[in-house]
């Protein structure tokens, strides 16, 4: 199928064959048949993208912020590689988007094959979206006019907040597509409208629609031709859809607005206001997001948990389904808006036009509808010859599943080099980065469909780097198919999952199941296991890590689908204590931050028992500075000190002929690590594999969360 993908580091906008998602739990698979070009948005996409460095540095200072932290904490050159890696990576445009659903996932019962739909999805042939953020079109509404809905319910949320009343005089402020709508929306609500820009066209249509209008450049006082309009009382309410970096839009608002008046910015405009405006008129200001109630909430959004009508009456859903009754009813029409229709292959034309055609309004793209559900897609061979092995006659063929952005940041770096076929690339949902990574790494297939992968022979080995709450299937489905499985941390986010790991594991005998715990093999742990060979006795531990935050509602919270970031992410710590003492963990004990946070579990002191004496101290915290270094590991032995600094230096106290040891880089550990994997394949060496261990380590992550939310110290990891 063809999507459009706008790539935000040289600004060129691409039509690119991708594959068809695939369908998946609480989601709708739905064939496109037309979507809206958001002439605000996408515009401001593409225009970001071209511009140089500078422009993008000016545009996003928190960003630069960011990477300036970086550079300090991880060097330049890692620093550099992620930023370009992430201004490579195509991101799908659109998000209006009308067809016909041709699958439904598991819990999906509120929409049937047939339904003719609307939803957020991008300009895609097949789009895969949460039922949530779908409605369905009522009999008698095109698709052409049906795919102006979510960009509707951006107006509509605008109002929603200003709560205007009948009889009202509210300002419209920018008459481009979501303003005109507005237009419509007020005056359907029994609202005196007075539309204002600067183009002769968009004016009048404002006043097809039944508002007063004024010249944006050629009158001199907007504040006072507003309270002319409004028999001197001033607007009751603005709604800002302008999008502007002027700061004079906001001022002007409030120079229209009576006492007490309400301004609610649905745009992007300037925001340096001038408290006198405010203060004296005792205004209030309020700015809109996006569609409604549920936007940016994950529960809501990507769960499928609604809120009860009763407390939030109107959701993102809701909005959608009230515009399209509306239309169904004819109190609004989108037809004037239509300015052009192309073709999908025609796309590139189309974004030509938003940027070059100041009267157009209204883009089109409209979306064959025999386009086949195609899952899979060849990809130009792979650039490097594959090596023969010496115990079989054919290569290591290997297969990723997940290409998010540890795969094409971390992984697939990482292997370059290596002898080894790289068959496919898979993710299920995410069809633009699938086909992205085919190309950028030289896979011979992009594919969502998880089945062909695993039921083909060739395949040998297979990489997981998906969301954590797949790891576990993924992986018993992947040793029952009779591969090697290499999957990035965690093992198992729950005892259930990790139980049918092991039966899994224990039946598949003859595959080898590694864990991504690659800082086992850091040069900087491998120089520190041999500085402590031949030890006396036990060791003592300290590792701190500041791990930086992440937002309350981000994925790798939610205890379903994440675990947490202790089971996520201090295993890999855990597992470091394990790995360097040659010990399991035999008790832990743990406390977390009380009160005050949104999250505790991220603000934890591990402390836990091995079996051979030796204690350790983990102390991860999310609530530290990000330019201070995000990894810190000491060992103390024998009247002797090893200190580890974020990987990139290793310093010895009390060690005879070793003071320290640096490396050009932070090193840790993944390169050798895949590395080992292949050489193990290849019969070269042995497989570190040891599940016995990673069920210890897996087993400590779940111990640490128990311990800390019941006060309670875990001794038996079992």
């Amino acid at each position: 199928m063809l999507q459009v993908l706008q790539n935000l580091g040289n600004g060129q906008t691409m039509l690119e064959e991708v594959p068809v998602p695939a369908v998946s739990s609480g989601k709708l698979l739905i064939r496109t048949e037309s979507t809206l070009i958001s002439a605000g948005t996408e515009k401001m996409l593409v225009e970001f993208g071209k511009a140089g460095w500078l422009g993008k540095a000016k545009a996003q200072p928190e960003k630069v912020k960011q990477v300036l932290d970086k550079i300090r904490t991880d060097g330049l050159l890692p620093t550099l590689e992620a930023v370009f890696t992430k201004l490579g990576e195509p991101l799908p445009l659109g998000y209006c988007n009308a067809g016909t659903v041709v699958d439904v996932g598991a819990g999906v019962t509120e929409f049937q094959i047939g339904d003719r739909v609307v939803s957020n999805g991008p300009h895609a042939g097949f789009v895969s979206v949460p039922k949530n953020l779908c409605a369905r079109i009522p009999e008698g509404v095109p698709s052409e006019e049906a795919a102006f809905t979510v960009l509707a319910s951006i107006g509509l949320q605008g109002i929603r907040l200003a709560a205007p009343t009948l009889g009202e005089s509210i300002v419209v402020y920018g008459l481009g597509l979501i303003g005109l709508i507005t237009v419509q929306l007020l005056r359907a609500n029994g609202c005196h409208v007075i539309g204002i820009d600067i183009h002769p066209e968009r004016l009048k249509l404002a006043r097809d629609f039944g508002a007063e209008t004024i010249h944006g450049l050629e009158c001199n006082d907007i504040g006072g031709m507003v309270h002319h309009l409004t028999q001197q009382r001033g607007a009751d309410a603005v709604l800002i859809t302008a999008s502007a970096k002027s700061d004079d839009i906001v001022r002007q608002a409030a120079k229209a607005c009576r006492k007490r008046g309400r301004i609610v910015l649905v745009g992007v405009v300037g925001l340096q206001l001038n408290r006198s405006d405010f203060y004296e008129k005792e205004l209030s200001f309020q700015v809109s997001c996006s569609y409604g109630p549920g936007r940016y909430d994950a529960s809501y959004e990507e769960a499928g948990n609604d809120y009860p009508i009763g407390f939030v009456r109107w959701t993102e859903q809701r909005n959608f389904e009230a515009i399209l009754q509306m239309l169904g009813r004819g109190q609004i029409s989108f037809s004037k808006l239509l300015t052009h229709r192309y073709p999908i292959d025609q796309a590139i034309a189309a974004y030509e036009t938003i940027q070059k055609n100041p009267n157009s309004l209204g883009v089109l793209l409209e979306f064959p509808q025999d386009t086949p559900r195609t899952q899979t897609l060849s990809i130009a061979a792979a650039s490097t010859t594959p090596s023969p092995l010496s115990t079989v006659t054919a290569a290591v063929t290997a297969a990723v599943i997940g290409a998010g952005n540890f795969t094409r940041a971390t992984l697939l770096p990482a292997v370059k080099g290596l002898p080894v076929r790289w068959k496919y690339v898979a993710g299920r949902s995410t069809p633009s980065e699938v086909q992205h990574t085919a190309k950028k790494f030289g896979f011979e297939r992009a594919t969502t469909d998880l089945s062909e992968v695993l039921s083909d022979p060739e395949v040998h080995l297979v990489f997981i780097t998906t969301n954590h709450d797949s790891h576990a299937q993924l992986i018993c489905r992947a040793l029952e198919a009779g591969k090697h499985v290499f999957v990035e941390k965690p093992l198992a986010i729950n005892r259930e999952q990790l139980d049918q790991v092991i039966a899994s594991a224990n039946s598949a005998a003859s595959c080898k199941l590694i864990v991504g715990f690659n800082r086992r093999f850091s040069p900087h742990t491998l120089r520190c296991k041999e500085l402590l060979r031949g030890r006396t006795g036990p060791v003592a531990m300290q590792i701190m890590i500041n791990a930086g935050s992440i937002p309350a509602n981000h994925w790798v919270h939610d205890p379903l689908v994440g675990g947490g970031r202790i089971i996520g992410e201090a295993c890999h710590f855990l597992d470091w204590m394990s790995y360097v003492t040659d010990s399991d963990i035999r008790s832990v004990s743990a406390s977390q931050l009380a009160g005050g946070e949104a999250i505790h579990e991220d603000k934890m002191t591990i402390n836990v028992t091995l079996a051979d004496g030796s204690i350790g101290n983990l102390c991860y915290f999310a609530n530290g500075s990000k330019a201070y270094p995000k990894e810190t590991y000491r060992v103390f032995s024998d009247d002797r000190v090893l200190e580890i600094d974020n990987f990139r230096v290793t310093h010895g106290y009390g060690f005879k002929g070793f003071r320290r040891f640096k490396t050009t880089r932070q090193e840790k550990g993944h390169k050798e690590q895949f590395a080992s994997v292949v050489q193990a394949l290849q019969g070269k060496r042995a497989f570190e594999s040891n599940l016995s261990r990673y069920i210890n380590t897996t087993l400590a992550s779940f111990a640490a969360v128990e311990s800390a939310a019941t006060d309670t110290t875990i001794t038996h990891l079992a």
